[in-house]
């Protein structure tokens, strides 16, 4: 009797454990079930808050394979925005911009300047920025680069820049300057033939003087985009008749009598797609064009000039448009160490050769140039289209024909 219970109790015992840890491996297997189903919840949740983009690298890196039946669930939205990208960075790479300025003086406060914080010491970074990315810069270099010569004698303002400071030109992204105006030979022709060199060295272009007739009249070309895009420069204005280089050279190429430079612009247009030139002319600080200007301008654009930059009257003056190409009689002081508004102009081109001409307002203050925006832009826009002929400027800056 004793062993019959002996084995019943043995055999019970048996059945208790199995059903205790069948019970125990049930609730763990249903613990493990719930946490699995909280860890996919929060998977979830991560998912929807930082989403990740399908760019190639991405795939690459974890391994999708993105399949055409995948690509078809990308929203039509998207897709479109995508190609409208792709569109515009296409027709920017068609586009050439162009970018001039008025008259740049590295005197001592903009030097100042300069020495002590850089190219972001004497242009806010708008002005750097418009410069620097346009694919050919032109201004007006309004003093020789040099360490020789003497100052010419009975004349008001000299100027004379050491050539270290071609550097600013450098990191201002200038491509070319015009040399032809009523200061680049305040200390001779020594300080002129260290300017030729300056700029040599630094790889900037420069037209309107030379060490010959022939080097002072000649085209500089620029080809971007497959288009052939040629300079001249010319002064209205020097103190002597020395100066102009057909009575000594180097000297300036001249343009009181038109004829040679109406000549030189003719011959340009035959093998370029668009002919710039760069006058120095008009009187100081007046607002509106002399009418010599005028009938200037006109033979230029005749001669097949597609587009005319002036300088000289340390103020912006108007535009005006002549047989449908634009003139722009004088843009100020860039940064010439004298407060006051100035602006830039951009030029762009399309691939297909259509064109738009825009002022880019802006102030020199402090020997430091910035953008103008909002309502200071806006009233400088206004200002320039009440002095404007046969032109009118939005409150963009926008030219267009009238």
């Amino acid at each position: 009797m004793n062993h019959i219970v002996r084995k019943i109790l043995y055999v019970s015992s048996i059945l208790l454990v199995i059903l205790v840890f069948a019970a125990g491996y049930k609730s763990i297997r249903e613990k493990r079930v719930e946490e699995q189903a909280v860890l996919n919840t929060d998977a979830e949740e991560n998912v929807q808050s930082e989403p990740v983009e399908n760019t190639a690298e991405n795939e690459e890196s974890i391994g999708v394979d993105w399949t055409e039946n995948e690509k078809e669930t990308e929203k039509p939205d998207e897709i479109e925005a995508d190609a409208e990208s792709v569109k515009s960075e296409a027709e920017r790479d068609g586009e050439t911009v162009l970018v001039f300025t008025g008259d740049i003086l590295i005197g001592n406060s903009v030097s100042a300047n300069y020495s002590a914080g850089g190219i972001d010491g004497v242009l806010s970074e708008g002005m750097k920025n418009l410069l620097q990315d346009a694919d050919i810069t032109m201004v007006n270099e309004e003093f020789p680069f040099g360490t020789r010569g003497t100052a010419m004698e009975d004349k008001q303002y000299t100027f004379r820049v050491n050539p270290s400071y071609v550097t600013m030109f450098q990191d201002m992204g200038v491509d070319i300057v015009s040399l032809a105006n009523n200061h680049v030979l305040d200390f001779g022709t020594e300080a002129l033939e260290d300017t030729f060199v300056t700029l040599d060295d630094a790889g900037i272009l420069y037209a309107g003087a030379g060490t010959t007739k022939e080097r002072a009249m000649e085209l500089r070309i620029i080809e971007k985009n497959g288009k052939k895009f040629g300079f001249l420069a010319a002064s209205r204005v020097i103190p002597v008749a020395s100066w102009n280089v057909e009575n000594q050279a180097p000297g300036v190429f001249a343009t009181y009598d038109a004829t040679a430079l109406n000549a030189a612009i003719a011959e340009a247009k035959q093998s370029c797609d668009y002919v710039t030139v760069f006058v120095h002319w008009g009187l100081e600080h007046k607002e509106y064009p002399e009418d010599y200007e005028r009938t200037l301008a006109a033979g230029y654009v005749n001669a097949g000039a597609d587009l005319v930059i002036g300088s000289h009257s340390h103020c912006l003056q108007g535009a005006e448009y002549i047989n449908g190409k634009p003139v722009f009689y004088s843009l100020g002081n860039f940064l010439f160490g004298q407060d006051g508004n100035t602006a830039a102009v951009k030029v762009t081109v399309a691939e297909d050769g259509g064109m738009q001409y825009s002022f880019v307002a802006a102030k020199e203050e402090g020997a430091y140039t910035r953008e103008l925006t909002g309502a200071e832009a806006k009233n400088l826009y206004s200002y320039l289209d009440s002095i404007s002929s046969h032109a009118s400027v939005d409150e963009n800056g926008v030219l267009s024909e009238e």
